[in-house]
């Protein structure tokens, strides 16, 4: 056993070493029949990472799907604080991890895209998570910003696209410029696409997508960036070290240095040369190396694509190029660039292979896969992160404000816009939509040439319309663009001016039973006529009122009889007020023909009121009546028994009917308050009619300030309550602070439209201030003649205030002109008014008293009784 005890031992001790020479054996066989089949391994390799990466793909396209996304839009007064920005990055970059596990990481991201197609100045839309949709919906932005969800986008396919990827490029641990929330920071992508044309598909989209940071991948960057800020400061040691040798070498050698040593007596050290330290490397400071990497904090990866579209070969090319120059505005010691190389004049970016086929998968499953270096703080982006603000300047496109067109009975004409590309379009509203309009400005300033051009082009599309012009001169300016014969049958002319040595004038009596009026209508139309134009009312003319409406009241039952009897041209007018309050023979016979015509309280007022009033009381309202009688115009005007003035038949028939009252004086200012009066009674009268079968109408009051001297109260019901009877009113004034209260107030609350012209900065300020001084009264003040600041309604939204140019007829209507027709015009206007010489209207009226007496005799009790017929109830 002791012998072979030596020899157990020998062979345990030698297996090993002749193991080991095996095993190397095998493994450089196993080497060299790998290097004799690489294509193998190759082969393998490829295939594991293959199939991993269909695997992952797979995985990431399944997440997607699941996605949501949310549009927002902001209101004009919109304006978050950085703090309420920063917060809803938070929001986003927590929302980016609501996934499913099982959800690879280019998945987990939030997409930002703002999106322009010449529909919409910048649409914002957040896609996301289907799980962060809760998270997504509630921002902390307030009410100023309305979420809703949104439907997939279906884009049609454009005939040239490009493409781009934007990468940050200079310093990578630098941040971005840091862009100050006034002016928006998106006031430069928003100028970029501002003069995108739907018409010709140009289209223009930007998604930013964002992730939150995994912490290896961070982990990795920072130990690339110190392992290459450590070589940076080895390499500037040695460099350092170089020139320090060179110099003192430099110096040793010169020939000041041998003399110094000539002249000494003891030696330098080291045989005369000089030691020289080399330095050693800095230690590198993990703040100045990392940088914005340096904190996990509100740390996330973006990835920034851009796809610009057009049916127009150059547009796409240059709309990439405008959005590239914008995107410089957040560049700083880094900045955004776009990705890809440049061969001369080529470009190999996203556009290209190989690098295409990953954008658009990309692009369309919405997955993040950005470049190492795209590391971001969400402070450095603060001005992506929310939609456009009050600080940004938004175009104004067709699908905002509908461009006008010729003969368009939808749409109402408002002026001449400019847009940022320089081109100029025809805006207008939709006339549903455009209920009342108000237009401010000085004189001379082109507020009246932009009403007549809306009127005209109103009416060549249809619709119907009274032109009131105390003036008179717009009618000379409008009848070359109406003399067409399509417009001539629908057009008639109430001058009351007696241009001329034999003028032609309509009638009117607003007394007049034979359109079909209420009595009881008429009545209180005419009584609160002279009410608002003599400013009486209850407590300073009690009594005046009461005479003059149970006058009114008398005279409308005798026309109502002659209208029964179909003997209109017997009826009475105004003037016969005067007769029946001071001629007892006419009373008592008026009275006694319609006895049976008034209510009890009427007959009473009459038989125990009217003997005891002095003969003085009546002189307060036959004043008025003495001077309407007095000028010829008038009353030959309102002295006919059955007038051709009809508003409401006008409003039926959509006529085109133009009012000159003929001057400002009280006398014409009475005759403004009847008319006005009459157009408010016969606007309400349609409420007889369906609400869909009211014919629209648009009245349209030149020189608000001598109409609503006037008469103020029907002036503000005008624009309270008209738009119900889809009669809706325009009007022009110099100076809003010179309307009455009432006026003023009904104006500014119910304006569809609201507009001015440059003047002095006391009369525009209550214009501006209605749009909360932007702009400014010094800015609107300085504009140049026909340049108006409007603000308008369409689909229920506020578009401006913004700059128009004031449509000029001689340029929009030349094409309509026709001034060799305008004497047919004026032949063919007076004649729908049936306006007859001045003399023969005249000796009518003279002479209408005594009709109106003759037909009382015939229809008196007596008469009535010596003919067989029946009889009212007779006066007692």
């Amino acid at each position: 056993m002791d012998a072979a005890a030596p020899y157990l031992t020998d062979r345990a001790d030698q297996a090993p070493a002749g193991q080991v020479p095996g095993l190397v054996t095998s493994l450089a066989g196993a080497a060299d029949w790998l290097y004799d089949h690489w294509y193998l391994l190759a082969l393998a390799i490829s295939a594991c990472w293959g199939g991993s990466q269909l695997a992952v793909r797979r995985l990431a396209a399944r997440a997607s799907a699941e996605r949501m996304a949310l549009e927002l839009v902001s209101s004009r007064h919109f304006d978050p604080s950085l703090e309420e920005i920063f917060r809803r990055g938070v929001q986003l970059a927590r929302a980016s991890t609501a996934m499913p596990w099982w959800a690879p990481r280019r998945a987990k991201a939030v997409q930002i895209r703002l999106r322009a197609d010449g529909t919409s100045p910048l649409r914002y839309r957040i896609e996301g998570p289907a799980g962060g949709e809760r998270l997504l919906s509630v921002t902390p932005f307030g009410p100023d910003i309305t979420v809703t969800r949104a439907r997939p986008i279906a884009d049609t396919p454009r005939t040239h696209t490009v493409r781009a990827e934007f990468i940050l490029r200079g310093k990578p641990i630098a941040p971005l410029r840091e862009v100050p929330l006034a002016p928006d920071p998106l006031q430069p992508l928003v100028d970029a696409v501002a003069d995108l044309r739907a018409e010709l598909g140009d289209l223009a989209e930007i998604r930013l997508d964002l992730q939150r940071a995994p912490k290896w991948a961070l982990r990795a960057r920072r130990l690339q960036l110190m392992s290459a800020a450590r070589r940076t400061e080895r390499r500037e040691a040695q460099r350092s070290a170089r020139w320090l040798r060179q110099d003192a070498s430099g110096i040793e050698d010169s020939m000041g240095w041998q003399l110094q040593q000539l002249l000494t007596d003891k030696p330098g050290p080291g045989g005369g040369r000089r030691l020289v330290m080399p330095p050693v490397p800095r230690r590198v400071d993990a703040a100045q190396a990392l940088g914005k990497l340096a904190e996990d904090d509100h740390l996330v990866r973006v990835q920034l694509l851009v796809m610009c579209a057009s049916n127009t070969q150059g547009r796409a090319q240059a709309r990439l190029a405008q959005l590239q120059a914008a995107l410089d505005v957040f560049g700083g010691r880094s900045r955004w660039a776009m990705r890809g190389w440049r061969l001369g004049p080529w470009r190999i970016g996203a556009d290209h292979w190989p690098t295409r086929r990953g954008f658009e998968r990309r692009w369309n499953l919405g997955h993040c896969q950005p470049p190492r270096a795209n590391w971001v703080q969400l402070e450095e982006i603060t001005g992506l992160l929310k939609p456009p603000t009050v600080h940004c300047r938004l175009p104004v496109l067709a699908g905002d404000l509908p461009t006008f067109a010729f003969g368009d009975p939808e749409l109402l004409l408002q002026g001449i816009y400019r847009s940022p590309d320089g081109r100029e379009r025809l805006v207008a509203t939709y006339a549903e939509e455009t209920l009342f309009e108000v237009g401010v400005g000085k004189a001379g300033g082109g507020k009246t040439e932009r009403a007549l051009a809306q009127a005209i082009g109103w009416a060549h599309a249809g619709g119907g319309l009274v032109f009131v012009d105390p003036h008179r001169d717009s009618w000379p300016r409008a009848t070359r663009f109406l003399a067409h014969e399509t417009l001539m049958p629908r057009i008639a002319l109430i001058d009351l001016n007696a241009l001329g040595p034999n003028p032609r004038v309509s009638s009117w009596n607003p007394l007049g039973m034979h359109h079909g009026q209420t009595a009881h209508e008429v009545v209180e139309a005419i009584a609160d006529s002279y009410a608002s134009a003599l400013a009486w009312d209850d407590a300073t003319a009690p009594r005046a009122l009461t005479i003059l409406t149970a006058a009114l009241t008398v005279l409308a039952a005798i026309n109502e009889a002659a209208c029964q009897v179909g003997r209109p041209e017997d009826q009475a007018t105004i003037f016969h007020i005067r007769a029946l309050l001071t001629d007892t023979t006419f009373r008592k016979a008026a009275l006694a023909a319609v006895a049976g015509r008034l209510d009890e309280e009427t007959r009473a007022w009459w038989q125990v009121v009217f003997p005891t009033l002095p003969p003085d009381a009546f002189a307060v309202v036959l004043n008025p009546i003495t001077r309407l009688a007095a000028n010829p115009i008038t009353r030959a005007f309102l002295g006919q028994p059955a007038g051709v003035y009809n508003i409401r038949a006008a409003m039926d028939t959509r006529m085109i009917v133009w009012v000159c009252p003929g001057g400002t004086g009280p006398t014409d200012r009475l005759i403004t308050a009847l008319l006005a009066r009459d157009l408010l009674r016969a606007a309400r009268s349609r409420r007889d009619t369906p609400e869909s079968r009211r014919v629209p109408f648009r009245p349209y009051f030149d020189e608000l300030i001598t109409l609503t001297g006037a008469t103020p109260e029907t002036i503000a019901s005008m624009f309270e309550d008209l738009r119900k009877y889809r009669c809706h009113v325009h009007g022009m004034t110099q100076l809003l602070a010179r309307l009455p209260t009432p006026v003023r107030l009904s104006l500014v609350q119910n304006a569809s439209t609201l507009a001015t012209t440059a003047g002095s900065t006391s009369a525009i300020a209550p214009i501006t201030a209605e749009w909360g001084d932007n702009p400014t009264p010094d800015r609107v003040a300085t504009m140049e003649r026909f340049q108006h600041y409007i603000s308008l309604n369409v689909h229920g939204h506020r578009i401006g205030p913004l700059q128009l140019r004031g449509p000029h007829l001689d340029d929009i209507f030349a094409h309509l002109a026709r001034p060799r027709d305008v004497p047919a015009l004026e032949r063919a206007a007076r004649a729908n008014a049936q306006a007859l010489p001045l003399t023969q209207l005249t000796q009518r009226a003279t002479a209408q008293l005594d009709r109106v007496t003759a037909f009382l005799a015939q229809h008196s009790p007596a008469a009535t009784t010596a003919a067989g017929l029946p009889k009212d109830n007779e006066w007692t």
